[in-house]
């Protein structure tokens, strides 16, 4: 009984220690960049309002308190028991949820690209490699492991001695890229390093519609370019973003009109033709239907709120 206890001690004790390193990087509420290009902390001491952005590849550990994300219909919910992995651009609402000024929202966000995954499948042996199941979600939450969480503690102990981070830090990254694959949830990242895979071309489709998203969009335009028909095209991009692809343009669309607004530099009106719309009437409602107030109340309400992202 004792032995089946010991690890999950070892994890919570794992754990507090990375809440508390987390804590003595960010003395504030914020978010907070580190001598390590592709790590950042985040410190919440309230609950927050839902904030909307496209998250980008990147792994992200709560070392105290719980964050809520939406992706389409879908809802994850992690706290320090859980990771959570972005693997591809998704738009998504993140909320903190559990957050106090006694025991902040304490969390530590990791981004990656598909290279580094592809570089680091290439050089795995073929044993290490797991079948490939089919399409899968490009965000998913996942058990945290011991081994995971001590080679992040790790790097982010290097802070301490940055004439190390050059030489150590990509080792490290690598080596929590590599927890990461290996875990029951890996292929959901390694789909997308994979040549020719439905996933892959999926993720040129992304990038398209998010380059260019005020233009109308072609599907059996973007069918042909990935070589493949316009249900199949649906139907594997739904299974990776939970969404079809003109949700998720309507989204980025909506996200970026309210970077605009938000930025006081252009009306509702002048927004929603920036951003692709023909309609200003149309604009105003599907705005309202995603961030629950017309362009304008939500803007003011906006400008009140504390911008927490993770």
């Amino acid at each position: 009984m004792l032995s089946k206890m010991e690890p999950d001690l070892t994890i919570i004790q794992q754990q507090q220690e990375l809440a508390r390193l987390i804590e003595r990087f960010t003395p504030e509420e914020g978010s907070y960049p580190t001598a390590i290009p592709s790590l950042a902390f985040i410190r919440a001491s309230q609950v927050s309002q839902p904030i909307h952005a496209v998250h980008e590849p990147a792994l992200c550990i709560v070392a105290q308190g719980s964050k809520l994300v939406t992706l389409g219909q879908e809802s994850y919910t992690y706290d320090p028991s859980q990771y959570l992995v972005a693997s591809i651009n998704l738009p998504i609402s993140g909320q903190v949820v559990q957050a106090t000024a006694e025991r902040p929202y304490l969390c530590l966000r990791l981004d990656f690209n598909s290279g580094q995954i592809f570089d680091l499948i290439q050089n795995l042996p073929s044993t290490h490699i797991k079948p490939e199941p089919s399409t899968r979600r490009g965000l998913f939450v996942s058990s945290t492991k011991l081994p995971l969480l001590e080679a992040v503690i790790r790097l982010v102990r290097l802070l301490d001695t940055p004439e190390d981070i050059p030489v150590l830090a990509p080792l490290m990254i690598r080596e929590i890229l590599y927890r990461m694959i290996q875990d029951e949830h890996g292929h959901s990242i390694r789909q997308f390093a994979v040549q020719n895979s439905h996933a892959q071309h999926i993720a040129q489709v992304i990038e398209v519609i998010q380059s260019d998203y005020a233009h109308p969009l072609r599907i059996q335009q973007l069918a042909d370019m990935i070589n493949m028909s316009t249900s199949s095209l649906h139907h594997h991009f739904k299974a990776v973003t939970a969404m079809s692809p003109l949700q998720y343009q309507k989204q980025i669309r909506l996200q970026e009109a309210r970077r605009l607004l938000l930025a006081g530099s252009t009306d509702a009106a002048d927004a929603a033709f920036q951003v692709g719309y023909e309609s200003p009437s149309q604009f105003s409602r599907e705005y309202a239907r995603m961030y629950g107030l017309p362009p304008k109340s939500d803007i003011k309400r906006l400008r009140h709120t504390l911008h927490i992202e993770c």
